[in-house]
């Protein structure tokens, strides 16, 4: 996915699988704390229905739509893990494992830095 895009930009807008069927509406932009690069997107599925992560890379953000190269089926039984909250590196080395994706290599640990932020929202401030 192109990494110059806001990923507040992102919010409200459509997002389709691969087959082009509509899945929901990005509710919230997930960024690797590391390098603030955006890297989830939580995906209302419905009316009732719970937010799917998806992964940002490889989708892509194309006439204001994002296009998820995934069966809506895949993207449906991501792991839920609410929204609102940073996701932990274990959580997101699930959703990597759920969708088949090789995870990015471990980052050196810096001093005594908690993973609090890790995985944190799009728009909030440190």
């Amino acid at each position: 996915m192109q990494t110059d895009i806001d990923p507040r930009s992102l919010i409200g807008r459509k997002a389709f699988d691969r087959e082009g069927t509509k899945i929901g509406t990005v509710d919230e932009v997930y960024l690797d704390d590391a390098t603030g690069v955006p890297e989830w997107a939580a995906v209302r599925t419905g009316l009732f229905s719970r937010d799917a992560f998806v992964p940002l890379e490889p989708s892509e953000f194309v006439d204001d739509t994002l296009l998820i190269p995934f069966d809506r089926a895949l993207i449906r039984s991501s792991p839920d893990f609410g929204v609102g909250r940073h996701l932990s590196p274990e959580q997101e080395l699930q959703l990597y494992h759920h969708y088949g994706l090789d995870s990015p290599p471990p980052e050196e640990p810096a001093e005594s830095t908690p993973d609090r932020d890790f995985g944190r929202l799009a728009g909030q401030e440190e």
